[in-house]
């Protein structure tokens, strides 16, 4: 099978309609380059364009995306394993697929350490009404079974942009926007309502299905919703009455976390009411973000229609900083050619910022066109779209007893290829205090040793090894310096390092290769001739 990208699966949607390049730029008053270059999959799309690109081809985005890569990928994947696992599969031995049977089995194994981290952790999730709208809540149903059956609390909070604009057009009524916020007079507050109770009654329809031969079966989800979120009115706003439209006063998290002690999954509409006995019109993001603060949340996630967020140069920025993000929107705002930057990102991105810096760990800002993208994002090292947190996630420090088997499992690969020194477990453990650690996410991704010797004012750096996944990034240069400066704190002048395959790295750092004489007497005695090391010091 030939996967496609979004680009490319713009590109086969044109062709079939005999439209030209040219023809579909003119349609949507675009520069014919940079459609070309997003078909070549050059030039990201933004959500804006990706709409205006979809109606010119007479189909959704939700189409476009579900012909690319991942969409179809995924589906093959799961109808592969499907078969390998089908008690009728009666395909011979040697045409079964075993490379995908044991691709499974490694990702599975190498999502336990999450399935440990995320039981009993509280996730709030929002989505908007185009989830439902397009009939995508069906496959994410299944995910939130999923996370259902790990102890995971979940939080629910739902959108009703398109139910609501679907209403008002049906009763001719047309409101205005000020900044983004609807103006919800008495009729717009009546679709409002009834958008949001439909909405409802059709999510916690699919959360009840339990079909046999289904990602559904067994399940037991009790949906528990009500008037948790009290709001006020947002009043005038640049001379205009906003109305019924509000924002989020006070989130009764005592009573959601009875529910969710309760096993039940509380979804949240974007209402909110007044102890007057008033309903206010409520934006998704900030029932969410207020949620999640309110909840102390261990994860924050948004599902929305670009993949995650983009910098300027159009790259998908996988981990981000608040401040990282606030430094993207500012230049944003300074840039009136940010064509990477999707509508959506302007909603969630600050809303991310604002979870973060009010206590909330984690921020994702995932694609809902992806199937199983909450899955991917939470059950891989990568993820599949943005995380954004308050501080950055890698960290190095001082290793202890708990890192000896992280350590072990960075070592072991690189002794086998003679390039460390064979250490056993119990040499780690009795040495640990001299061992640094670099961490990522609460992961250990990397390692260093640093051997003192006070009578001649130096230090051994030994032992470096980085994670193959994170190499590439400068971060053996970071623990090395990291190292450097313990170095110069415990008094020592020099560092020296003794290596067989990586004599340029350290050459490129400073070091400066001398004899086996140069070493101090103790490690002289120690030196093996057999496996003839070569010497370098550098000077601090």
């Amino acid at each position: 099978m030939v996967y496609m990208t979004l680009g490319s699966s713009i590109r086969k949607r044109r062709k079939s309609l005999n439209i030209t390049l040219q023809s579909l730029a003119g349609t949507i008053q675009a520069d014919a380059g940079n459609l070309s270059r997003i078909e070549r999959g050059e030039l990201g799309v933004s959500e804006t364009m990706l709409r205006k690109i979809a109606e010119a081809l007479d189909c959704s985005p939700a189409y476009l995306y579900m012909q690319s890569d991942d969409a179809l990928s995924a589906q093959e994947n799961s109808q592969a394993y499907l078969v390998n696992s089908s008690s009728n599969n009666k395909l011979p031995t040697n045409k079964r697929p075993h490379v995908l049977a044991k691709d499974f089995v490694h990702w599975f194994r190498s999502a336990a350490p999450y399935i440990h981290a995320f039981g009993g952790r509280t996730f709030v999730i929002a989505f908007g009404g185009e989830v439902v709208n397009d009939k995508q809540f069906v496959a994410l149903s299944h995910d939130l079974n999923l996370l259902a059956s790990l102890e995971v609390r979940l939080v629910l909070v739902h959108g009703a942009r398109p139910q609501i604009e679907h209403r008002l057009r049906r009763a001719k009524l047309e409101t205005k926007l000020v900044n983004g916020l609807r103006v919800t007079d008495d009729d717009a507050m009546e679709a409002v309502k009834e958008a949001n109770g439909a909405i409802r009654v059709e999510i916690e329809a699919l959360l009840s299905m339990g079909l046999v031969n289904s990602p559904m079966a067994g399940s037991d989800i009790r949906v528990a919703s009500g008037n948790f979120v009290t709001a006020k009115p947002l009043g005038v706003r640049e001379g205009i009455d906003l109305q019924h439209t509000g924002e989020v006063r006070r989130v009764d998290a005592i009573g959601i976390q009875k529910r969710l002690d309760d096993g039940e999954l509380v979804m949240l509409s974007p209402l909110g009411y007044s102890p007057t006995g008033e309903a206010f019109n409520l934006s998704l993001e900030d029932v969410a973000v207020s949620a999640a603060i309110a909840l102390d949340a261990d994860k924050l996630i948004f599902l929305m229609d670009s993949e995650g967020v983009h910098n300027l140069r159009g790259e998908l920025l996988r981990e981000m900083t608040a401040e990282k993000a606030k430094n993207l929107l500012r230049n944003v705002q300074d840039n009136e050619q940010a064509i990477h930057i999707s509508e959506d990102i302007n909603y969630y991105l600050p809303a991310a910022v604002r979870a973060c810096e009010h206590g909330v760990a984690r921020t994702h800002l995932i694609s809902r066109h992806i199937d199983g993208a909450i899955i991917q994002e939470l059950f891989t090292h990568d993820g599949i779209g943005t995380m954004v947190t308050e501080l950055t996630l890698e960290s190095m420090r001082q290793a202890d007893i708990e890192d000896v088997g992280g350590i072990l499992k960075l070592i072991e690969p690189l002794e086998n290829e003679g390039i460390l020194v064979r250490r056993g477990r119990e040499r780690i453990e009795m040495e640990i205090n001299h061992f640094y650690v670099m961490e990522h996410d609460g992961r250990v991704i990397g390692c260093a040793a640093l051997y003192p010797f006070a009578t001649e004012k130096t230090a051994e750096f030994a032992c470096l090894a980085i994670d193959p996944a994170y190499r590439g990034g400068g971060r053996g240069d970071k623990l090395f310096n990291y190292c450097q400066e313990r170095a110069k704190q415990q008094g020592c002048k020099t560092l020296f390092c003794l290596t067989t395959r990586t004599e340029h790295w350290f050459l490129e750092r400073g070091f400066v290769e001398q004899n086996v004489e140069k070493l101090p007497t103790e490690k002289q005695s120690l030196y093996n001739f057999q496996r003839k090391s070569k010497v370098f010091y550098k000077t601090l």
